[in-house]
């Protein structure tokens, strides 16, 4: 659980965080959401400790971060960033391991620990451990980058518009795996970005900022259902709401059970949209649907995304 209680941070004049409260649970993945300057990056660097806070307290696990050493704060969390700063002349499996070493693991846990990380990220270790840098593409680069975060199996996971440099095709992909890698660790995650698409695709909880402060705080559907006010609501796009609605509402909530249709499933826990998509692949109306063992439990048609 990370904790961040009243904190401000000002820079001569100008206040770039105001007084903001933000508490994270264990295996949330919180989104800060805010155009740039709104002081969503600055929150991130003080949670570390890589810029100091001029007030309040920031807590992690119960424990001030002011009370730990900055090095061994940061053996504790992960951190991901835009521009990802992988070694050049480093191996992929040096540049994973990095943490590990310097914690002096045992070699024989670093690299099953490698291993490990690079199976989850669909990367294969006999194929890109002895890769460098130069002969990855962006995305197995940003892949490589955010396993080395991982990489000492951090409390917390903090990444700052990760993803904002790639391409829409390979920026797709990495948020389905970041999507898939969080439910599959159950790691608590903060995550940093100006777009709302990505925030609704990602986020359990999102933290909306203007100024320096949370103007709404809450899980994807309660915000684009409940705008604080017009800033969210300018913020998140009158236009295309009914699009980012079925992006957020699951199958599940409009699953006809027992019923029957022709084709491949789709999970309950797939969107709305996905719904549409798979529909007008298929030129049909109605799409089976299977639970998490595969089991067909009922149908979705074209009727029920608008009820």
């Amino acid at each position: 659980m990370i904790e961040i209680d009243q904190v401000s941070k000002s820079y001569g004049d100008r206040r770039i965080v105001d007084r903001l409260s933000l508490t994270v649970g264990a295996g949330e993945l919180c989104v800060l959401l805010g155009s740039s300057g709104c002081g969503k990056s600055t929150t991130l660097r003080m949670i570390n400790r890589l810029i100091p806070t001029d007030e309040g307290s920031i807590r992690l696990g119960g424990e001030d971060v002011a009370s730990v050493s900055p090095e061994a704060l940061r053996r504790r969390i992960g951190y991901a960033i835009q521009s990802i700063g992988l070694f050049p002349h480093w191996t992929v499996e040096d540049n994973i391991s990095t943490v590990p070493r310097l914690l002096k693991w045992p070699e024989a846990r670093v690299r099953d620990r490698v291993g490990e990380l690079l199976e989850l990220f669909r990367l294969d270790p006999r194929s890109y451990s002895g890769k460098y840098p130069h002969q990855l593409s962006g995305g197995e680069q940003q892949r490589v980058g955010v396993a080395r975060a991982l990489a000492a199996d951090p409390e917390l996971l903090l990444m700052d518009e990760p993803f904002a440099a790639i391409d829409p095709i390979t920026r797709d992909a990495l948020q389905a795996e970041l999507a898939r890698i969080h439910q599959t660790t159950g790691k608590t995650i903060v995550f940093v970005t100006h777009d709302i698409d990505e925030a609704l695709r990602l986020a359990t909880m999102i933290a909306i900022m203007d100024r320096g402060q949370i103007v709404q705080l809450g899980a994807p559907l309660d915000i684009l259902e409940h705008p604080a006010n017009d800033f969210v609501r300018a913020f998140v796009g009158r236009q295309g709401l009914g699009l980012k609605l079925w992006s957020v509402r699951k199958i599940a909530d409009r699953l006809q059970p027992g019923e029957t249709a022709e084709g491949e499933p789709l999970p309950l826990d797939a969107s709305l949209g996905d719904a549409l998509s798979a529909m007008t692949a298929r030129h049909t109306d109605r799409i089976p649907v299977c639970d998490a063992e595969g089991h067909k439990v009922g149908v979705i048609a074209l009727a029920d995304l608008s009820r």
